[in-house]
């Protein structure tokens, strides 16, 4: 398999690639507002590109979708609502590239079109549902309701040792597991949905306040 975090800038932004050896195919994951590490990086593998896949709609994650499809025609690859999709996924179905499998698992939370990239049942791209030691914003009760219910529900479901990356480098390493932050992550620590709201509300404090590596 080949698989790269690729750091691109923006907030502290990470695009990956996914492919098989065998076959000299990459996915582009999140290839956010930065493409031209992306496209380098394929020059570099000297790879094609059959699929562009996102995690979600959010800008910062699909801004240089169409300069990577542009140079490569891959087909774009995301939930059936993201706009401008060619290749609209569903829960449960399967991207393959080559022998690698891209198991797609709807996680809506942090935003309404979210889905966790399953590799291979080896890795996971979670995207910004979960971070290394936090999780991605919610703007508001509901939104944040839905994301504690989906995190707990699906995400944590998965099976601990698969390897997590998520989308951004905010936390004090740049990959975990899933088995490690249910242990440690301190939004999966909290009893119930009401301590979750209140620390998604005061984050900041927390981490002043336990001295923690994030942002």
């Amino acid at each position: 398999m080949i698989f790269e975090q690729l750091a691109i800038g923006g907030d502290k932004n990470f695009a990956y690639l996914v492919g098989d050896k065998a076959t000299n195919e990459v996915a582009v994951v999140d290839p956010g507002c930065d493409p031209g590490t992306v496209m380098n990086r394929l020059k570099e593998l000297g790879t094609t590109c059959p699929y562009i896949l996102a995690t979600h709609s959010h800008y910062d994650h699909v801004a240089g979708v169409d300069v990577v499809k542009g140079a490569t025609g891959a087909k774009f690859a995301a939930y059936k609502t993201v706009p401008g999709v060619d290749m609209p996924l569903e829960d449960g179905d399967t991207v393959s590239i080559g022998s690698v499998k891209i198991r797609i698992v709807f996680c809506p939370g942090h935003c309404a079109d979210s889905v966790l990239l399953v590799i291979n049942e080896e890795k996971v791209i979670a995207g910004d549902e979960i971070f290394i030691g936090g999780v991605g914003i919610t703007r508001s009760e509901e939104q944040a309701r839905l994301h504690y219910n989906n995190l707990h529900s699906i995400l944590m479901k998965l099976d601990d040792g698969l390897e997590l990356y998520v989308g951004h480098d905010y936390g004090a390493k740049p990959v975990s597991t899933i088995g490690e932050q249910r242990r440690d992550n301190p939004y999966l620590q909290q009893p119930d949905f009401d301590s979750f709201w209140h620390l998604r509300q005061n984050w900041k404090q927390y981490v002043k306040d336990h001295g923690l590596q994030w942002g």
